[in-house]
């Protein structure tokens, strides 16, 4: 693939959104390409994340393993971005990622995103405001539940 299509697929990513093409292409630059065939682990559950990674073409599953058991919590496909949270801060993976079909993949280290958010200053308070706003909604969200889960 090239350069360009790799500025395609990023442009898709929901979490890229208002990128201009050469914020994008450094994105892309800098991006590191995996292909790995169906079965193959793209990270395991638990263990610590310093990239996000964004399906170029396939499917991969996310499992979590509770105890003995492992559950699908869910399949994607071309334009997904794996690990978002990864890009923003220190954390671990709460789930397993496995090729379930040949993919491609593109990797985007933390220490990349960092230099794109210092490098564009106002797509980082726009992301700002838009987790902000997310958080918030999240919030709300769970004390809706709330009444379900007390006594």
């Amino acid at each position: 693939m090239s350069l360009e299509s790799d500025i395609a697929i990023l442009r898709n990513v929901p979490l890229f959104e208002g990128l201009a093409s050469d914020q994008l292409r450094l994105l892309a630059f800098g991006a590191e390409r995996r292909r790995l065939a169906a079965g193959e682990i793209v990270f395991r559950q638990d263990a610590q994340a310093d990239a996000g990674f964004v399906i170029a073409s396939g499917t991969v599953a996310l499992a979590r393993q509770g105890g003995s058991q492992q559950k699908i919590v869910g399949m994607y496909g071309s334009g997904t971005l794996l690990g978002e949270l990864a890009l923003i801060t220190e954390t671990t993976r709460p789930a397993s990622a496995k090729a379930e079909t040949d993919c491609e993949l593109l990797r985007i280290t933390r220490s990349l995103f960092r230099r794109m958010l210092e490098e564009y200053p106002e797509y980082a308070a726009g992301l700002h405001e838009r987790l902000k706003v997310q958080f918030a909604d999240m919030t709300w969200q769970i004390l809706a539940l709330e009444d379900r889960f007390s006594g």
